[in-house]
C-alpha cells in the first residue's frame, strides 16, 4: 500500500467522521483526533479481513474433507472434480485477501509518518475550503443525478478524486483508478457504477 493510497483511504475515513449538513466544517485542532479515529477504523477493517480469511480457510478445509468422504463413498469423479474446483477457487480468493492484508504492519509504521498526516489534512482542508466549487462541478457531470442524492461515502470518494485531479496534479488515470479502488472496497454495486460513470465524464473534461 503506497503512502498516497494510504493517505487517500485515511482521508476518506476522516471525511466520514466530519458531520455533513450541507456544509463541512473542521477546526485545525480537530485533525489529529479525526486522523487517529480514521486510523483505528482502517486497522479494525484489516483485523476483520484477517478474521474473515481465517473463517474462509476453515470452510475450505471442511470442503476438502467432505470431498474425500464423497470419494470414499463412490461419488462420481466429475462431481469430485467440480468440488475441487470450487474449493481451490475459494483458496485463491482467500490468498488474494491475505495478500492485501499483509500490508497491515506497513500501515502501522506509516501511520507515524508526518507526510501522510500532512497529506490527509491537505486533502480534507482542500475539500472543506472548496466544497461548493467541487460539488458544483461534479454535479455538472452527474447526468440527471445530484451529488447530494448519493450516499455520503460515494460523495466523498468523488470529492477526493476531484482534489487529486484539480488540486494535486495527480494524473487523471491514476486518480480515477484510486477512486475506483476505494469504491470497490467501501461502496456497493450501484455506487461503483455511478462513480465509474462520473469519473469517466470528469476525465473527458480534464483531458479537453
Amino acid at each position: 500500500m503506497h503512502n498516497r493510497s494510504l493517505s487517500r483511504e485515511l482521508s476518506l475515513l476522516s471525511l466520514g467522521l466530519i458531520k455533513d449538513q450541507g456544509d463541512l466544517k473542521l477546526e485545525e485542532l480537530q485533525i489529529d483526533e479525526i486522523f487517529e479515529s480514521a486510523l483505528d477504523s482502517l486497522i479494525n477493517y484489516c483485523r476483520d479481513e484477517l478474521d474473515d480469511c481465517e473463517a474462509d480457510l476453515e470452510n475450505v478445509s471442511q470442503n476438502l474433507l467432505d470431498i474425500e468422504l464423497k470419494e470414499g463413498s463412490n461419488s462420481s469423479f466429475g462431481n469430485v472434480r467440480d468440488e475441487f474446483k470450487k474449493a481451490f477457487k475459494k483458496i485463491e480468493s482467500v490468498m488474494n485477501s491475505v495478500s492485501v492484508t499483509l500490508d497491515f504492519p506497513k500501515l502501522i509504521v506509516s501511520s507515524n509518518q508526518n507526510d501522510i498526516r500532512k497529506d490527509v489534512y491537505h486533502r480534507i482542508s482542500s475539500i472543506i475550503k472548496n466544497l461548493q466549487r467541487i460539488d458544483s462541478e461534479i454535479d455538472a457531470v452527474m447526468d440527471g443525478w445530484r451529488l447530494k442524492r448519493l450516499p455520503r461515502i460515494d460523495r466523498d470518494i468523488l470529492r477526493l478524486a476531484y482534489v487529486d485531479i484539480h488540486f494535486l496534479d495527480t494524473p487523471v488515470a491514476v486518480a480515477c483508478d484510486e477512486a475506483v479502488n476505494l469504491a470497490n472496497k467501501y461502496s456497493d454495486i450501484q455506487g461503483r457504477k455511478m462513480i465509474n460513470g462520473v469519473l469517466r465524464r470528469l476525465q473527458r473534461i480534464k483531458v479537453k
